[in-house]
């Protein structure tokens, strides 16, 4: 069995490319977002990613995503077909002071990288308790007491 491709636009596509320059240095990593309840939920797509091909880092309020991708086709191999994107790609994640990146925890299955930050506790809505001060409660007490000889 052979494995045959024809493109009409490759040469289109080469000539582009040469034109605009190959674009070198590490590409981003895609992600997505969102805040559940008491915590952050980021997911970064890194399909054909090694978990050991993973390095995250975290300095002050920056998370740093480094990923390198590998070929599947060894030296000497014929290749036929590559499309895929090979080497490192990087993201970064600058949060606020209201996370607590001390407990964040990172997760990796299917070529998806899920950070989980949970909210500070600063930064949950909190109840705060209402004091009356004496200088009120007197002006209230004598309210309610004229009030009522009347």
């Amino acid at each position: 069995m052979s494995l045959m491709r024809f493109d009409p636009l490759a040469g289109f596509e080469r000539l582009a490319q040469q034109m605009m320059g190959e674009r070198q240095g590490p590409r981003p990593i895609p992600m997505a977002a969102f805040r559940r309840g008491d915590q952050v939920l980021a997911y970064f797509d890194l399909p054909g990613v090694n978990p050991e091909d993973v390095d995250i880092t975290v300095e002050r309020n920056v998370v740093t995503i480094r990923a390198q991708r590998r070929p599947a086709h060894q030296e000497g191999d014929e290749v036929i077909v590559d499309e895929r994107p090979y080497g490192i790609f990087t993201r970064q994640v600058f949060l606020g002071d209201s996370l607590d990146l001390d407990n964040m925890t990172a997760d990796y299955a299917r070529g998806e990288l899920c950070l989980t930050i949970p909210v500070s506790e600063k930064a949950k809505p909190r109840r705060i308790e209402l004091r009356a001060s004496d200088q009120e409660s007197q002006q209230v007490t004598a309210s309610a007491t004229e009030g009522g000889t009347r």
